[in-house]
């Protein structure tokens, strides 16, 4: 099928098509357009990685924004596609670096006259500024706080499409993307859906649930070849083999790096190849060793570009993670895991589907993430540990599937490769029978475990979808847990006891089987916040004001206790940030801090450098209360925070600097007796600690090597912290409480800085290195920063003069120019770039807040 057949395709689409290189559909994507993809009709597409899915979408979603247009204007034309009130179409996608790659796919119909608009975050917003889009690519969990959060424009859509809609079977995610689904059909009775799958063994129950048509296809635009490598050669599924010999004392996953990259022919183009390992550990360290296969594969005009990439990598992040990925990429490979800052990620995939990175090693979190296709994919680790399941557990048969399909790219590479690795014969043989010739397994709903139903039973009544229990369980029989399931009763017996939960903490109100959400209830759900979060930040906070008395006299009293040898050491930040160091500090004797520093302590005279460890207090002689290390502690025990584990040593250091700190902790400290619940206590205090070095100025570096995370790992839990924290304000004032001191923990742990320093910091551009220098060079205040000499400015900005006109026109300085401002002694490039890394820890635009759990 040529593109111009396809039926009720806008004008000018088939032209662009044909000037991309499409000539024909791809059979699954006919197949689309035979079913009435383009007529309105809704379909389940599950067909393999690179068969043209994408294009499937575009087809639907720009023929349904197009059927707005019937009727001519007043002065005879037509309404451009775009902007009609008729259509608009939702492309959903499981995370948000996926939205930001096909955002950017999309924006190529925008000379057509559609327009384009991407949303990922700020889940307490109603994203009015997506009414005027025609086409909104969201997350799932976007776009579920848009529904609880009342955005208008979602009764204008006409078609949504679900992209990766396998992964209804996902704990995390999949209850969110099925009852959101729900929710839009119910929205929109007519509602066109489009649901993008992997190839599953029951893709026509997902259909049945959709009321879709269904298109199965194993078609592929080239050849995958998939097998075992035992021995000195790789035996495909077809009974091929390839011989690639291993040295002796070397390793199968570099001859096959390196025979992919020699190629078949002398004329035949490099191969590139992704490694699936099974840790961040893993990925660092293949990476390593693979570089000595790549580098002498690279050309000099590679090397060269390779080392301005490997210089823009250490520029994103002062850390070891940061320095280590750029020796890799400088010789031709990567890493990729959750533990990147999102920006390393995204340095990497473009350079690796350029072919400038030959070889990525990666977590199995990259199959289901952005378009990463190469020649040959090795599944190096097939099995991955489970707590669960005590020990190592195989893998997935769709997760494996998924990673085999990244294997081969349309139009570059004249076939793909997936090849697993044995050690022995029999392994061999199970890597057949297990991953090789099995049928991937059967997508089922997880929306029935109380934890997913908890957020959705809330959501579902505070936003109007039922008032009744009659109507909530009419509803939840819409979802595919209902299609499927066999155990009757069940989901009615998990839907009450989720109703008494909320019920019992003043969420929801039952009146003879009537509901309705409180007061409170409606808040929690349109900050997007699981119940048990709020429930047990509202505790906390409660908790804080019964106890404040004697917190307040506990805090006040041990700042001194240990004699004026002791409140020397805390004014002087004697404690070189060790946790078996900290003390308390009254607020006199913060604000004599640094004056006297102990040249050893970097939090001292550098703030770049180490923490104190006393509470962050306010001006005068009671310490604020509660403190920044109680509220991160707070927020870090709720389940919508990931929390740091506890590794060999920590149990005695963090136990110890519990009860040395047990006066700051919102709450009750569970007895040592007490295993679970006083190691997960312990391991929120850890997560706690290590947003409080982040908020005392400890330097990125630092914090990874004393925790064991990646810049990423930071990274995610600072947008994390930040975003429970503006929830945890906004609850204090809707139960009676002070907001203030949550105002500034929040405020601190999003620009990374003391109190002092909120100010300055919250400038844009300035940052919290930047603030500290300004601060240093006398530059207290905003004021300051307008009414300051500029001479002054520039040398506390190390003489970055571009830097210092935007940070001053951003301020409000009437003339920010630099010009005839003498060059002050700036120190070196180098280093003035590595201070704008540090001032980079996370996106903080309103829209961009992460969504959780990206890359876990």
């Amino acid at each position: 099928m040529h593109p111009e057949e396809v039926p009720e395709l806008p004008a000018g689409v088939a032209d662009r098509l044909r000037e991309d290189g499409i000539d024909d559909l791809y059979p699954p994507q006919a197949a689309a357009v035979e079913a009435g993809v383009t007529r309105g009709e809704s379909l389940v597409a599950s067909v393999p990685t690179a068969s043209g899915k994408t294009l499937i979408a575009e087809l639907a979603m720009l023929s349904s924004v197009a059927r707005g247009v019937s009727e001519p204007r007043s002065d005879g034309s037509e309404e451009p596609p775009g902007g009609s009130p008729g259509g608009k179409a939702l492309y959903i996608v499981p995370l948000r670096a996926l939205a930001a790659e096909k955002n950017a796919e999309f924006e190529r119909w925008e000379a057509l006259g559609f327009d384009v608009g991407v949303s990922t975050g700020n889940y307490d917003a109603d994203g009015e500024w997506l009414a005027s889009r025609d086409i909104v690519v969201a997350t799932s969990e976007k776009v579920d706080s848009l529904v609880r959060n009342g955005a208008a424009w979602i009764d204008d859509l006409t078609c949504v499409v679900a992209d990766e809609v396998h992964l209804v079977d996902d704990a995390g995610r999949g209850p969110t993307l099925e009852v959101t689904l729900g929710k839009l059909r119910t929205l929109n009775p007519g509602i066109q859906v489009v649901a993008l799958s992997a190839t599953v063994d029951n893709a026509d129950v997902i259909a049945e649930w959709l009321d879709a048509e269904l298109v199965d296809s194993e078609w592929r635009p080239i050849e995958l070849k998939t097998g075992v490598h035992y021995g000195n050669a790789v035996t495909f599924d077809d009974g091929s083999r390839r011989e690639v010999p291993v040295d002796a004392g070397g390793r199968p996953t570099a001859a096959l790096v390196d025979d992919a990259l020699a190629g078949d022919a002398p004329d035949d183009d490099q191969g590139s190849s992704l490694v699936f390992v099974n840790s961040r550990r893993n990925a660092e360290a293949s990476a390593k060793r693979l570089r000595d296969v790549t580098d002498p594969h690279l050309t000099d005009d590679e090397r060269g570009r390779l080392a301005e990439l490997a210089a823009e990598i250490r520029n994103v992040s002062d850390t070891e993670t940061s320095d280590t990925l750029a020796e890799c990429v400088a010789a031709g490979a990567a890493f990729h895991h959750a533990g990147l800052a999102p920006e390393h990620r995204s340095l990497v995939e473009d350079a690796f589907r350029d072919r400038l990175v030959k070889c990525v090693s990666a977590t199995p979190t990259l199959a289901a993430g952005v378009n990463t296709p190469s020649r040959r994919v090795i599944v190096r680790d097939w099995r991955r540990y489970d707590g669960e399941y005590g020990g190592m557990k195989p893998l997935d048969v769709l997760e494996v599937h998924q990673m085999m399909g990244r294997a081969g790219r349309p139009g570059l590479d004249p076939y793909g490769e997936a090849v697993l690795l044995a050690k022995n014969a029999d392994t061999r043989d199970e890597l057949f029978e297990r991953y090789v010739w099995a049928d991937p397994e059967p997508v089922r709903s997880k929306l029935a475990a109380e934890p997913a139903l908890r957020t959705h039973v809330l959501a579902t009544v505070a936003s109007g979808f039922a008032h009744t229990r009659e109507e909530l369980l009419e509803f939840l029989g819409r979802t595919l847990y209902a299609t499927q399931t066999d155990e009757s009763g069940r989901l009615e017996a998990v839907t009450d006891d989720v109703l008494a939960y909320l019920d019992r903490n003043g969420f929801l109100e039952r009146d003879d089987g009537a509901l309705s959400a409180t007061s409170v209830g409606h808040t929690v759900s349109r900050l997007y916040l699981d119940p048990m979060t709020a429930a047990e930040i509202i505790d906390g906070l409660e908790w804080a004001e019964t106890n404040r008395s004697e917190a307040v006299r506990a805090l006040g009293g041990d700042a001194g206790s240990e004699g004026d040898g002791a409140a020397a050491d805390a004014s002087t930040g004697a404690t070189n940030g060790d946790p078996e160091a900290a003390g308390f500090r009254r607020a006199s004797e913060l604000s004599t801090a640094g004056d006297d520093p102990d040249p050893d302590d970097a939090a001292g005279s550098e703030p770049d450098g180490d923490s104190t460890d006393g509470p962050a207090t306010g001006s005068g002689d009671d310490p604020t209360y509660p403190t920044a290390l109680g509220l991160f502690h707070l927020v870090s025990r709720t389940p919508d925070m990931y929390e740091l584990y506890l590794k060999s040593g920590d149990r005695e250091r963090f136990t110890e600097l519990c009860y040395e700190r047990e006066s700051e902790l919102l709450g009750r400290t569970p007895s040592e007796y007490e295993d679970v619940r006083f190691e997960e206590w312990l391991s929120a205090l850890k997560t706690a600690k290590l947003l409080e070095d982040w908020a005392d100025e400890v330097d990125e570096d630092r914090i990874t090597e004393r925790y064991g995370v990646g810049p990423g790992d930071i990274r995610g839990k600072v947008d994390t912290a930040e975003w429970l924290l503006g929830a945890a304000e906004q609850l204090a004032g809707e139960v009676g409480l002070s907001p203030i001191p949550v105002r500034e923990a929040k405020k601190r742990v999003e620009y990374g800085v003391r109190e002092e320093l909120l100010e300055l910091a919250g400038v844009r551009g300035v940052g919290r290195k930047r603030a500290r220098r300004l601060f240093e060079a006398g530059i207290e205040t905003r004021a300051d920063l307008r009414d300051a000499d500029k001479s002054v400015v520039l040398r506390a900005l190390r003489g970055r003069r571009k830097t210092a006109e935007r940070i001053l026109e951003n301020v409000g300085r009437q003339d920010p120019s630099m010009d005839g401002i003498a060059k002050a002694d700036s120190g070196s490039s180098s280093t003035a770039d590595a201070d704008d890394a540090a001032e980079r820890p996370a996106s903080h635009d309103p829209d961009e807040q992460a969504s959780l759990g990206d890359f876990g």
